[in-house]
């Protein structure tokens, strides 16, 4: 009898799970990288081959509940949630509950070393992905998001407001963290634009801060920081767009006030040997010179 119990109970929740999953719209996708480099490190014995999956290959699904509801999973090639979150319409904006990318982020450039660096570290704009509630109103979003650091009594607020006009676009974005009790509080702002002219795309941010390695991925740590990026593309054809960038992030050392200045540039050709199917050969150097490296990521999205 009890095993019956057992049974009607397992086959209820399988049939709940059937019905609810059948109601919603799931759309699934996945994209496999893998990196083949080859690095020159200023000082080292010889050049040094790696080849690699990339830890931002990634599987998940778009998921549709009704017009109001909808949500999102996303995971990498470890045991970890890279996208887990809800989002509610409830007409006047949005609501969201869960992990992803948060306001203080701004993608301009398509560099591919390091499992896709998109100059992050040497001028851009990447807070990363983290746990939040969000509320979004047309084209401007606010987040209260969990800290990085511990010790800390409120939550990190970041917000973003983009425009487009015609083939432009502009993105404002802000994040303010209180630190940690006994450490230092940390601002940035920046601004990102993009254009496209015909075959010719242009984009770029800049911003400013203090302490800014609490709120984004940067090398220009410390005091008074300031990154850029500076991105140009053409495309050849359907089949080719070739794209190069510059980057530099610099701060002042909190006790001696020098100046660290980190840059990095590349220059790469995106190549579609069919639709979701790309290789992509770059060269480049990063830490202001210190690595010089050239190779391809391949790419396979499903």
């Amino acid at each position: 009898m009890k095993k019956l119990i057992v049974l009607t109970a397992a086959l209820a929740m399988v049939a709940t799970f059937a019905m609810s999953a059948a109601a919603a719209e799931w759309n699934f996708y996945g994209s496999a990288r893998v990196s083949t480099f080859i690095t020159d490190v200023k000082g080292a014995a010889d050049n040094v081959y790696a080849q690699g999956l990339q830890g931002n290959s990634r599987i998940g699904a778009n998921v549709k509940v009704s017009d109001e509801l909808s949500g999102r999973f996303e995971y990498g090639t470890g045991v970890n949630v890279r996208l887990l979150y809800g989002e509610w319409n409830f007409g006047g904006g949005k609501f969201l509950v869960g992990q992803t990318y948060t306001p203080l982020n701004l993608f301009y450039s398509n560099q591919v070393f390091g499992s896709d660096t998109d100059m992050l570290d040497h001028g851009g704009v990447y807070s990363g992905r983290a746990p939040m509630l969000r509320l979004k109103f047309g084209d401007f979003q606010i987040a209260a998001v969990a800290p990085a650091a511990g010790n800390i009594d409120v939550p990190t607020i970041e917000a973003q407001y983009s425009l487009k006009l015609g083939s432009a676009s502009l993105a404002l974005a802000g994040g303010y963290d209180a630190g940690p009790d006994l450490g230092d509080a940390a601002y940035v702002v920046a601004l990102g634009a993009s254009m496209n002219v015909g075959p010719v795309s242009l984009g770029g941010n800049i911003y400013v801060g203090d302490n800014a390695e609490q709120l984004i991925w940067t090398r220009g740590v410390g005091e008074s920081n300031l990154g850029y990026i500076i991105i140009a593309g053409f495309k050849v054809n359907d089949m080719i767009k070739l794209e190069a960038g510059y980057g530099s992030a610099e701060g002042d050392a909190p006790v001696t006030g020098v100046t660290t200045d980190h840059y990095s540039y590349y220059g790469q050709a995106v190549i579609t040997i069919a639709p979701g199917v790309y290789v992509i050969p770059e060269v480049g150097t990063i830490d202001s010179g210190n690595t010089d490296y050239f190779g391809a990521k391949w790419q396979i999205n499903f």
